[in-house]
């Protein structure tokens, strides 16, 4: 089962090679570049984006940037960001009042849809009773007790309240189980924004082309080594230079943030094998891939155990959550069972607890994980497809409801692949689909993510849209 999924994995990378381009029509349209006060006619609507701009300039007076998570800021694909004012399903609304088919997903958690009635109405009935207690609460068993069933390594969980905090507590863990202080990440890879993890790091780092981050003390980051990804020569040259001195290998198993980029056959099994050899652990990074590519993760999707799990995302149900699990022994080093300190006021909210419950018991559904590996599969072939016919070189692949598209002709295998893509093309093509309300995440660094509220006529409508705008950049 295990190397079928891997196959599998390795099948979603598709390479689109481009068709003989065709000269442009003399009456084909002029795209239009969105900025703020600036109108393009489609339909009887006009597309503006008036409001998102002026409440965006007033944003920058008062918050960094603008925005509270840089990737938010557009700065790799032009213009001003969008200013939203609802969701629910697959749709979002501007506060200008346009519309967006999302495959943003709030970066992952809403794999169910945005603002799930059933969600909503239990959140409603455990908020009459407190928004947060600092205390224990029931739901926190509860959630425990489905993540504990679901995730193949994790036997006892921590609840905390973001990812980054859920890896800041992995990382003292492993160190203090294993007693050493060294730890290899993979370029690319991120892990939130932990002075160890700022090392080659992902996501908003990569989208911005940030070097390392300034005011982190070469202290922090001196026991952090670095390999490519889905490369196990390199790691295991890495642990021979290393002997016994390396406390874990923490890991995206399906690279999330630095675009979509699956493991290549054989690569987790060999980590799984040299970390096991040294006496090493071997960290799953699941806030993406938790819940997204199986019920138990992409460790139940590849049929890889690691020591140790982080979450994050979908276990909230679109509520600020994180959590970190692992085999009983290494847990029990987590104060107060243990020595290793880590606390947190809102841990464990009968919130969060209550969206995480009703997310995940809508996941344990028939067909769900089939569902979505049509429905984004669809969509990858399509955007795909319709590159190849306008002349681009692009790539991408899907593993159930996470994607990616780069334009590169690829293959794609790890992050020096991925920064051949023609980002600025990317730019282009992103600002065009939001012309035709598709809303993609702001970076051709990061994954995209479909949700069970996506419909078969959304995915239609987003492969037609994507062939206009492919057509005209």
């Amino acid at each position: 089962m295990a190397g079928a999924a891997a196959a599998a994995a390795v099948a979603s990378g598709i390479s689109a090679r481009p068709a003989a381009p065709r000269a442009p029509s003399t009456t084909r349209r002029a795209r239009s570049v969105v900025r703020a006060a600036v109108s393009l006619e489609r339909g009887e609507k006009a597309y503006t984006v008036q409001k998102s701009e002026e409440i965006f300039n007033a944003a920058k007076e008062l918050m960094p940037g603008g925005v509270n998570s840089p990737v938010r800021a557009f700065k790799s694909v032009g213009g001003k960001p969008i200013i939203f004012d609802s969701v629910k399903g697959s749709r979002m609304w501007d506060v200008d009042g346009n519309e967006y088919i999302d495959y943003v997903g709030s970066w992952g958690p809403a794999i169910i849809g945005h603002a799930d009635d059933k969600v909503n109405a239990a959140l409603i009935e455990t908020l009459k009773k407190g928004t947060s207690f600092g205390a224990p609460c029931v739901w926190e068993n509860t959630l425990a007790e489905m993540v504990i069933s679901a995730v193949p390594s994790i036997e006892m969980v921590r609840f905390v309240n973001s990812g980054t905090e859920a890896c800041m507590g992995a990382l003292r863990l492993v160190r203090a189980f294993t007693g050493r202080e060294k730890i290899l990440k993979f370029e690319g890879c991120y892990h939130g924004h932990a002075d160890s993890f700022l090392v080659k790091a992902g996501s908003g780092v990569a989208t911005l082309g940030l070097p390392d981050s300034p005011g982190v003390p070469k202290g922090a980051t001196s026991e952090t080594l670095t390999a490519p990804y889905n490369d196990a020569e390199a790691v295991k040259k890495l642990f021979e230079e290393n002997k016994g001195q390396i406390a874990a290998v923490f890991l995206e198993p399906v690279v999330g943030n630095a675009g979509f980029i699956p493991p290549q056959p054989g690569f987790l099994n060999a980590l799984r094998e040299v970390t096991k050899q040294d006496g090493a652990l071997l960290v799953f990074d699941e806030v993406m891939t938790g819940f997204r590519l199986a019920y138990g993760g992409a460790q139940e999707y590849f049929g890889i155990t690691p020591d140790v799990t982080t979450l994050g995302k979908i276990i909230g149900g679109g509520l600020p959550v994180g959590a970190y699990g692992g085999r009983r022994d290494i847990m029990e080093m987590v104060a107060p069972a243990g020595p290793m300190y880590q606390a947190g006021t809102l841990s464990g909210n009968p919130l969060a607890m209550t969206a995480g419950i009703h997310t995940l018991k809508r996941l344990t559904e028939p067909g769900t994980y089939e569902y979505l590996d049509k429905i984004t599969g669809d969509l990858v072939r399509g955007i795909l497809d319709a590159g190849a016919k306008a002349g681009h070189e692009m790539c991408g692949g899907h593993i159930r409801g996470m994607f990616g598209i780069f334009f590169t002709d690829g293959p794609v295998h790890n992050f020096a692949d991925a920064k051949k893509s023609d980002t600025e093309k990317f730019g282009r093509f992103y600002r065009g689909l939001l012309e035709e309300g598709v809303y993609l995440a702001p970076s051709q660094f990061e994954a995209g993510f479909t949700s069970l509220a996506h419909t078969p006529q959304d995915i239609e409508k987003t492969v037609e849209a994507a062939e206009k705008v492919l057509k005209r950049i």
